[in-house]
Formats: structure tokens, sequence, C-alpha cells
């Protein structure tokens, strides 16, 4: 482990970079990096064995010479929690925050439960989905084209960790979808049999569409399965977030009692 480095300066070059990648929702794509920040996001990642390139901790946690997070990175920059505050996107900036090599998207696995994100639009209903696909036992996430940037800071945070534990593939185009060896299950507001009484394949990959729109009609026609969730109190249909996790948890609920 490298002594940290002290930076006092707010024009300091690596501070100019980490207030530019801290900002940038879809930087990553080029660079390669992401930001993290909190507590949380960074012990997931840390418990999920990913080691971030660079650390960087408020001097709030820098005590008596060291930190629960010595030794985290590489590289550990101390600033002052005002620096600190300069780099955050968050209202109630943290004290500590990861700078992390993005995965390369690697090879699809065509057998295993995913969900197909269809033009989602807003990041934190994305990273809602992503926590629900990890805690229902869902493999990788394929995001088709025009669906929010998975490794923004929004989808980061909302996320709240299951990044670290998904495969994740983005801006792919729906042909893709082709090669899947498990069934495609949609949901609809109005077609399909209610999802309580519909014998759910395990495993499976549930296409989730656009928040306006749903899933497109050329999705739904390649469906191996069309189910709706009932609404008794009326209501039009839910937030794609609320329905991903309801058809989400059905399978892996079904996948057990099976």
């Amino acid at each position: 482990m490298t002594a940290p480095q002290f930076i006092t300066s707010r024009d300091n070059p690596q501070l100019r970079a980490l207030r530019k990648l801290a900002g940038d929702n879809t930087g990553y794509r080029t660079s390669g990096k992401v930001w993290v920040e909190g507590e949380h996001l960074c012990s997931a990642a840390l418990l999920r064995g990913v080691r971030p390139a660079l650390a960087v901790v408020a001097a709030s946690l820098w005590r008596d010479g060291k930190s629960p997070w010595s030794g985290a990175a590489p590289t550990t920059l101390v600033l002052s929690d005002a620096l600190f505050k300069g780099i955050s996107a968050l209202d109630s900036p943290s004290a500590v925050g990861f700078v992390l090599d993005v995965p390369a998207q690697g090879v699809l696995d065509v057998a295993v439960a995913t969900v197909v994100l269809d033009r989602v639009q807003d990041a934190g209903n994305v990273g809602s989905i992503l926590r629900s696909a990890a805690a229902f036992g869902f493999k990788q996430v394929i995001a088709l084209r025009e669906t929010a940037a998975l490794w923004s800071p929004k989808v980061l945070r909302a996320g709240m960790g299951a990044h670290f534990t998904l495969t994740l593939f983005e801006a792919v185009d729906a042909e893709v979808l082709d090669s899947l060896r498990v069934p495609l299950l949609v949901t609809s507001s109005h077609e399909g049999a209610l999802i309580h009484d519909a014998r759910l394949p395990f495993p499976c990959a549930w296409v989730l569409g656009h928040e306006g729109q749903g899933v497109s009609p050329a999705l739904v026609a390649r469906a191996a399965l069309l189910v709706r969730i009932g609404q008794p109190g009326g209501e039009e249909s839910l937030n794609v977030a609320a329905a991903a996790a309801i058809c989400l948890h059905a399978s892996a609920a079904g996948a057990s009692a099976g």
C-alpha cells in the first residue's frame, strides 16, 4: 500500500478529473471508469471482490494517519470535507468514493435467468430493476438501445450495489434476443393470464418496457407468454420498476416452489 496523497487545492488536476467523472452520465463508455460514492456502494464493491483503481476519502474519515478504507485501493487521495463535497453529486455528500474500472462486456449466457430492458428511460427505474434482478436470482441484464446508461451515476446509486452481482450488456440490438434459449415473458395491462394464475417458466427472460409506451410490438410478438398484473384498486398501470419487482419475485417464488 502506498502512502495516501493529501490534496488541498481545488485546482488539482486529479480533482478536476474526478469532478468531470462524477458528473458525466456516459463518459464511462470512453474512459472505462466510473465514480461510486458512499459507504454502502463502496462496501458492496469490495464485498463482491471489485477492487477500486482509486479511493477518495474525506479528512473527517482520516484520523491518526489511517481510515477504515486504508488499503482498499492501490492509490488513496485524502481531501478536506469541503473539497470532497465539490466532487459529490449527492445532496448530502458521503465521505468516501471509489473510481472503478467498468467490466468489459463478456459473452451472453443464452440459458440463464435474464432481464431485458426495452427503452426504459428513467435512471431511477433502471437502477431499481437491477436491484430487483439481483435480489430474485436473475443473472444478467440486457439493455436494448435507447435504455438509460447502465453505469451512469444515478443508475449506480439506485442499483445499491446490484451492478456488482449482475452481468450487464448495454446498447444491444433486439436481434440478440434471438439467441436466447429461455422463453421471453412480457407483461401487459390488459392481455394475458393474471400473473398469480400463470405457470411461469424458469429460467426465463422478462422484458420490461418504456415507461409510457411499454414493450415494443415487435418484442410482444416474440413473447412466449403474455401476463398481466391484477390491479383491483383500478389504476391504469404500474410504474415499470414496481411491475418488475412483482414479476421477478413471482418467477423466483415459482422456481422455489417447483
